[in-house]
């Protein structure tokens, strides 16, 4: 079971003397990616001209951009709020950056009360997100919107 007070702590103490958001979220993904296990991409998408921007990650690689409503992190970002998908071969129009990626969960990320970005999270597992990953992933974002600068 990941520790997500835990997880919450370190990316505080990492942002502590480094507001950009650069390599905290770069910092960011690589600790949800060595803390959970069965994954095979940790990341995040950030909003630029309208649309999803691929930003600092941990994985193989990935789409460069998406479009709002599109794909699960489009669906997250343009809907604004939290998917947790147990096949994502069953989401209607999912993208596949990464074919081994059989389940997900995005989370957007907020500044001023509107949508900046997503954590997207695959797993090579069917149904590997529950609802204390998804409740534990809230929190870590919200830690990093209190922690980082999107300008």
């Amino acid at each position: 079971m990941t520790d997500y007070n835990l997880l919450a702590e370190q990316i505080k103490a990492l942002a502590e003397d480094e507001p950009n958001y650069i390599p905290v979220l770069s910092n960011a993904s690589a600790i949800i990616y060595d803390a959970m296990e069965d994954l095979n991409w940790a990341g995040f998408y950030l909003m630029n001209k309208g649309s999803l921007l691929l930003g600092p990650f941990q994985g193989k690689v990935a789409c460069i951009r998406i479009a709002l409503g599109k794909g699960v992190c489009g669906t997250a970002a343009g809907n604004d709020e939290t998917l947790v998908v147990p096949n994502v071969h069953e989401f209607p129009g999912h993208i596949a950056c990464d074919c081994a990626s059989n389940s997900e969960i995005v989370v957007p990320i907020h500044k001023d009360g509107k949508v900046v970005g997503v954590l997207d999270i695959d797993s090579p597992k069917f149904d590997r997100f529950s609802k204390e990953d998804k409740l534990g992933l809230e929190k870590f974002v919200k830690c990093l919107e209190t922690v980082i600068s999107f300008d």
